[in-house]
């Protein structure tokens, strides 16, 4: 380990007897796990460290055994969004996250057609100053996302170290540690058996937001896997079919529109979902009131984040939350319960 002097904004590291290599890399180790390696170049390129006094301008700068390095951490810059008080269902938070219960109709990130009325945006508001800054930008760390009109618990990093932990969680997908994701939808008809599992590859459709499953060999083809549990069923017959069903989902791996894809690929597409369901909009006609009515009012993909369990990047503790269905989907659902 380097010798380390620290101040506020301004770090000095001597060189150690046994290192060598690129600067960026050296210091982005040694600086673990506070600043990521893009942090780290993109400081030096901006004119942040020295070598011996003498501002190093390249990342792949050589370093050697007794080199002094200065670095000066400015201060996050204000964010390009604005904050804006929206209103939040916060389950948790703490100097390094924070946990909601998003809402249905609540973009997560300012983009194209949606660069104000975001989670971001409202984040901004709500966090103020405890946000220290991501990638140098005092902005909250995104490290899974919710469609639009899906609801569910969400995790948010408040600075650099969490949003690197937590984002090296989900990526891992709980094959190394205790990350769990579970949602709970309503679906068309009867999906086979009490449990199943849809291995098939996603890859974009024909136009830039939708998904579709591809083979093995198309270019943007990405392996995903979805697994299905049966919690109710609605409606059965004597000849086995059901109106509907409720779900519950975990992820072994996380795509764009996953189950939403997946669950319509196997002929049972989540009820509202406009996108990879529509084929299925009339079946509504066939239910009794005033169940008719709830579902063809029912104007978003029936599907919901219940679950979330992470572990705590600066703790190491075990973080378990739940959200119940929302008013909308339990609504629905206790009416199909009630055929």
């Amino acid at each position: 380990m380097p010798d380390r002097e620290a101040q506020q904004g301004h770090e000095t590291l001597v060189v150690g007897e046994d290192a060598a290599g690129r600067l960026d890399a050296w210091l982005a180790e040694a600086l673990a796990p506070g600043l990521s390696r893009s942090r780290v170049k993109a400081l030096i390129e901006a004119g942040a460290v020295s070598v011996n006094g003498t501002p190093a301008r390249q990342a792949k700068h050589k370093i050697k055994p007794g080199d002094e390095i200065s670095l000066v951490v400015p201060d996050p810059e204000d964010p390009e969004p604005e904050g804006e008080d929206i209103p939040l269902s916060i389950l948790y938070e703490d100097a390094d996250l924070i946990v909601i219960n998003k809402q249905a109709g609540l973009v997560v990130h300012p983009g194209a057609g949606n660069w104000t009325g975001t989670l971001v945006n409202a984040l901004i508001h709500h966090c103020g100053d405890s946000l220290s800054g991501i990638g140098g930008v005092r902005r909250p760390g995104i490290v899974h996302r919710l469609d639009r009109d899906t609801t569910g618990v969400m995790v948010v990093a408040k600075h650099d170290q969490a949003h690197r932990h937590l984002a090296d969680q989900f990526a891992d997908h709980g094959l190394t540690g205790p990350l769990e994701r579970a949602y709970q939808a309503v679906v068309w008809g009867k999906p086979a058996g009490l449990k199943g599992t849809i291995d098939a590859g996603l890859g974009r459709a024909r136009d830039r937001i939708r998904r579709a499953v591809r083979t093995d060999d198309a270019p943007d083809v990405r392996h995903a896997v979805t697994h299905y549990l049966v919690r109710e069923r609605y409606g059965e017959k004597p000849d086995g079919t059901c109106a509907a069903t409720l779900v519950e989902c975990r992820l072994e791996t996380g795509r764009t529109h996953q189950i939403r894809v997946h669950m319509a690929h196997i002929g049972h597409p989540l009820i509202g979902d406009e996108d990879y369901g529509a084929g299925y909009r009339t079946k509504a006609n066939r239910l009794p009131e005033p169940l008719r009515g709830i579902v063809g009012d029912f104007k978003r993909q029936a599907l919901h984040a219940f679950l979330l369990v992470f572990e705590h990047p600066a703790t190491g503790e075990t973080m378990r939350f739940e959200a119940p269905l929302p008013d909308d989907m339990e609504q629905m659902r206790a009416a199909f319960a009630a055929i």
